[in-house]
């Protein structure tokens, strides 16, 4: 079984480019956008869609977060932008696979085809060199997801809290000349790392790839980007449009790339007049 080696694989910033032109590649994965929550970065997302065309697109789950609207409705015209834009590529040509997650579970209730578009619970998707990468959400290998629900709404309605603070704390930050700072991904990340959680989620879904005999598995749910070698088998995450704004995206020649839009994303928060895009570090 191949090994990816890590010349194969890198992190890059968006390509900033002139007005009218996009770059094409041969795929993309999304996953966790949150639509209809506030902090769903849709700007950012429909700049993503405008910069790339996809032969296809991968819609790695929560790209609706039901959850949220069962509590109350919150659709700005960003959200409603955001869907128009995935069903004008599919009705181009742009083959989508949508993979439902845990916050739009109700959609795993429509299985099958609908023109260009695919609803399906995982997927196998063939790389240039011929590798196998299972595509998964990755709920399926979240106990708490899966055993303690009460848990994991309780937990949801948290980082919704905290992700209403950032604006705030972002207010303050920048009259004293500070950066941006997200208290949401600082509060989620020390929580993680004291229990081990995001490592023992990255080996667990490398276990259950290999009951698929594959070469590679790409999943979101976690809202942590990353690319990660487990023996023979390749890990990747997506990452979310919450808190890294990432995406994957493979080129024509195979190799995979993080793209990053999270520093758009900041500034449009910063209320800052110019973009600027950086990329993500390894």
């Amino acid at each position: 079984m191949p090994i990816l080696s890590a010349a194969r694989f890198s992190f890059e910033r968006p390509f900033g480019p002139e007005p009218g032109s996009v770059r094409c590649v041969r795929a993309a994965w999304i996953s966790d956008v949150h639509l209809g929550t506030r902090g769903a970065n849709a700007g950012a997302l429909l700049d993503f869609l405008r910069d790339y065309e996809f032969d296809t697109l991968y819609v790695v789950g929560d790209l609706i977060d039901i959850w949220q609207l069962r509590r109350s409705i919150y659709w700005p015209q960003q959200h409603n932008d955001v869907i128009q834009k995935i069903l004008r590529k599919s009705r181009k040509g742009t083959r989508t696979i949508y993979i439902p997650g845990n916050h739009d579970d109700l959609l795993a209730k429509f299985y099958g085809a609908y023109g260009n578009i695919t609803v399906q619970k995982h997927a196998i998707h063939r790389l240039v060199d011929g590798r196998r990468m299972l595509v998964i959400h990755g709920h399926e290998l979240d106990s708490v997801v899966q055993n303690v629900k009460w848990l994991a709404f309780a937990g949801d309605l948290g980082y919704q809290f905290l992700l209403c603070l950032n604006p705030a704390i972002n207010l303050v930050r920048r009259r004293f000349g500070l950066g941006y700072w997200s208290l949401s991904a600082f509060a989620k990340q020390r929580v993680k790392d004291a229990v081990s959680f995001i490592g023992r989620f990255e080996e667990e879904i490398v276990r259950y790839a290999k009951k698929f005999s594959v070469d590679a598995v790409l999943c979101g749910h976690i809202h942590s980007a990353a690319i990660r070698q487990f023996g023979a088998v390749t890990y990747y995450n997506c990452g979310d449009w919450v808190e890294t704004c990432s995406a994957l995206v493979e080129e024509r020649d195979g190799k995979v790339n993080m793209v990053n839009y999270l520093p758009w994303a900041q500034r449009v928060q910063m209320q800052s007049p110019r973009r600027e895009l950086v990329g993500s570090g390894v």
